[in-house]
Parts: C-alpha cells; structure tokens; sequence
C-alpha cells in the first residue's frame, strides 16, 4: 500500500473527502498522517477520529520558512510518503520544500487555472462577472499555482450570486476531484514528466483531462 501525506491549515473538508475515498477504497492507499501550521486547525480533529497520526507545526517556533520547512520535510519523510497531497494548506512552499516533493506533490486550487492564482479566487469571479468558476487540481512547482493541471470541474455562476454560495458549489466538485486524483496517481497512472502532466502514458493538454460533462 502506498502511503499518503496530506497537509492542511483549516477546516480539512477535502482532507475528509480523502479520508472517506480511502475508507470507502476508492483510493488503494494508506492515510499516513496529517500535517497543519495551525494547532486548531479543524482538519487535525478529523484526522484524529479517522485514526491518522495528526501533528501541527507553529511557524513562530522557528527561525525563518527554510527551518520551518526543514523540519517539516524531516517529519514528513519519517512516514516515506508516496504522495503529498496539500488540502487547504495556506503557507508558501520553499523551492528546497518543492523540489524534494517534486513529481509527488499535488494541490487543489479554487480556480479554473490559469485564471486567478494566488487568493480571494470566488471574489475575483464575482468581480470581474464571471459566468463560469472552478477548481483544477494540479502538480506544485515552484511557480504559485502554477503546475501543470491534472484535472478541472467546472460550475456555472448565477445572478445574485454571493462568495458562500459561489464556494459551497465549487467545493462540492473539489470532494469529487481530489480523490480521484490521488487515486489516479496512487494506481501508477498519473506522472509529471518535463513540467508535464501525464495520465495513462498521455501527456494532458494544458487545462488538464477532459471530465466527462
């Protein structure tokens, strides 16, 4: 069995969808552990009742982001993760954190990629008027939201939408996605070659693999 790593920083509500696929064994792995920056962080309590070794780290007990995440790295390896999976996790990765994950470090970002990296994604798309949001699960690069896409889930935009509404129905398809992601890549069929998402020995176009409508 493979072993997975998630990192959170919240609530974990896509951490949980992980944790029930495993369950459920639509993902053929193991939950090793779950990491947080934040000692409150709900997702800890989650990982706690699913029976996963749960841990936070605080940042304001080290020196600088490269300690911080030296030693997260050190006690992430301790569980020889297969797969690390960032679940809502809000701090910025080191290029060292990047580059010794690389090819087995994926995220999930509430945005139709490459349209609005960074934050306050559901407020951009009202905005700006957007009739069409999302979600795209891709692989991390030292680029901020930047790696190549794996898969995206589309939702429609209505009139007199407001953010909680706009995040309700996009993290309804995230629960959907990331599981499948992580089972994909879990199951040998998912790889990152050249800054390239690969899916069943096809390298995926830009916007990731065509979800069936």
């Amino acid at each position: 069995m493979k072993n997975i790593v998630v990192l959170i920083s919240g609530n974990g509500s896509n951490l949980q969808a992980i944790i029930d696929a495993c369950k459920h064994k639509k993902i053929n792995g193991t939950l090793a552990a779950v990491f947080s920056n934040k000692a409150d962080a709900y997702g800890l309590e989650r990982a706690g009742e699913a029976g996963i070794p749960a841990h936070a780290l605080t940042a304001s007990h080290f020196a600088d982001r490269a300690a911080f995440d030296r030693e997260l790295m050190q006690e992430i390896d301790a569980y020889a993760p297969d797969l690390v999976v960032l679940a809502g996790y809000m701090r910025i990765l080191s290029p060292a954190f990047v580059a010794h994950y690389s090819g087995r470090l994926i995220n999930i970002h509430p945005s139709l990629l490459p349209k609005y990296p960074g934050l306050n994604t559901h407020r951009q798309v009202l905005e700006n008027g957007d009739e069409e949001h999302g979600t795209s699960v891709h692989f991390v690069t030292d680029e901020l939201d930047g790696g190549p896409v794996i898969l995206q889930a589309k939702i429609p935009v209505f009139e007199g939408d407001d953010e909680d509404e706009i995040t309700a129905r996009v993290q309804h398809q995230e629960h959907a996605i990331y599981p499948l992601v992580v089972s994909w890549f879990i199951e040998g069929r998912l790889e990152m070659r050249d800054n390239v998402a690969w899916l069943d020995g096809q390298p995926l176009p830009p916007e990731g693999h065509a979800a069936e409508e």
